[in-house]
């Protein structure tokens, strides 16, 4: 897993406004990208934390709503994946 709150490309979340409030369609569609991963490694980290019993709160929804969430998360990084290919955006 990428390192907490960093995406495979190394941004943070907040070094994805520039792009997200870009005029350029595809520094736009970087910044989705970049924003679902980024989200989706931190899901995943608290996720394992659980797993692990070091989570440092007790979650409010049960843990299958949780891993249906990571599965749509999941799901739209391969959409938005093929989609990049397909358009010719390096992500």
């Amino acid at each position: 897993m990428a390192e907490e709150g960093k995406s495979r490309a190394g941004m943070e979340l907040r070094e994805t406004v520039a792009l997200m409030d870009s005029d350029n369609y595809q520094e736009r569609f970087r910044a989705e990208y970049y924003q679902t991963v980024i989200r989706y490694g931190e899901l995943m980290g608290m996720l394992e934390k659980w797993d692990r019993g070091e989570l440092g709160f007790v979650p409010d929804c049960p843990r299958e709503i949780y891993n249906i969430q990571a599965k749509a998360m999941a799901d739209y990084i391969a959409v938005l994946h093929v989609r990049a290919r397909m358009e010719y955006i390096e992500v």
